[in-house]
């Protein structure tokens, strides 16, 4: 069916509003440039906040109209035309639900929250982790965040890592987030232990992608994406160093895999942490169960006011142990 006939029909229709109700919608305009694209390409293009998956999911539960009327996936568009797009909640998201789960809020107003985070919670909901993750802890505080995608949140943090994680609480704080970590305007730093000595500072630049043997790990490939990992070294004893990394990207695990594909690997990293590396390191490290990684600094612009704001976390008293016990412990034979 041509979108001029779905128009037709739609316009006839006295229930057509109705697939929209239950949000604010987003608006843009076809530019000419796009002309001769699928409607899900344009729509990659013109809301680059979300994924193509996401875009397509919508426009197939018609969230998406073009001209007034639903529309499909594959449909051309030829510049000029009107989309307006409601997005909301996942299906997956709406059966999540909310749990009284201590948070530990570091600041909050209308539209942002930041979350320290301790290590052992789990993020997001997934496969066997459907609930005692910090999604559902927030659903619980702010339950309105269920009306956006992800419950606003960004970014990630591995379940074992602790530290600092923001999360919007309206769809324009989301796009404003995204944006800025899409344009490497959100500082994150991280404090490691590592195993060995580390330079004096230094830059990883190595595509980052699923390994290609063991699908649970991620591993520098040369078909990975583009990732960027900045370090200085703040602190060094024998066969550990406490690293300060800056992420220029955001790909998964990635100073766990930059560190181990530099020789330095985190200490307690059950995945990218050798057994011939372990080895080497003093007996305090080696007894260390979580990999030794803490999102201590988050700084960006409040996607509100345009305000420049930062945060700082603290090592972790597990970590602030582990660092006094390294620096006393003898290394290992």
């Amino acid at each position: 069916m041509s979108l001029e006939k779905r128009a037709r029909d739609y316009s006839a229709s006295p229930a057509a509003p109705a697939h929209l109700a239950g949000g604010k919608a987003l608006h843009a305009r076809v530019p000419d440039a796009l002309a001769g694209l699928r409607l899900d390409q344009a729509l990659a293009r013109l809301f680059p906040d979300y994924s193509r998956s996401r875009l397509q999911s919508w426009v197939k539960r018609a969230r998406v109209t073009v001209d007034g009327a639903p529309a499909q996936p594959r449909d051309k568009v030829w510049g000029g035309e009107r989309i307006a797009l409601r997005p909301d909640a996942d299906q997956d998201e709406a059966r999540d639900f909310a749990q009284d789960i201590p948070l530990t809020i570091l600041f909050e107003d209308h539209a942002l929250l930041v979350i320290d985070k301790p290590a052992g919670l789990v993020v997001h909901p997934g496969s066997g982790n459907r609930s005692g993750t910090m999604m559902n802890a927030l659903l619980h505080h702010a339950p309105a965040l269920a009306r956006l995608p992800r419950a606003g949140i960004v970014h990630r943090l591995d379940k074992d890592t602790s530290g600092l994680l923001v999360v919007a609480k309206t769809l324009e704080a989301q796009t404003g987030l995204v944006r800025q970590l899409q344009a490497r305007t959100v500082t994150r730093e991280y404090l490691a232990l590592v195993a060995g000595a580390t330079p004096p500072e230094g830059r990883i630049e190595a595509p980052i992608g699923r390994h290609p043997v063991q699908r649970t790990r991620m591993a520098v490939v040369e078909r990975g994406k583009p990732a960027a990992t900045r370090f200085r070294t703040l602190r060094q004893g024998r066969g550990w160093s406490l690293v300060e990394c800056s992420l220029e990207t955001g790909r998964t695990h990635q100073i766990r895999v930059h560190m181990a594909a530099s020789g330095h690997p985190l200490i307690g990293d059950p995945v990218y942490l050798t057994r011939g590396a372990a080895r080497t390191l003093p007996l305090a490290a080696r007894e260390f169960t979580r990999q030794a990684l803490h999102a201590t600094r988050l700084a960006l612009a409040h996607p509100a006011t345009g305000h420049a704001m930062s945060w700082h976390s603290p090592l972790p008293a597990d970590l602030h142990t582990l660092l006094e016990r390294l620096a006393r412990d003898a290394p290992a034979r």
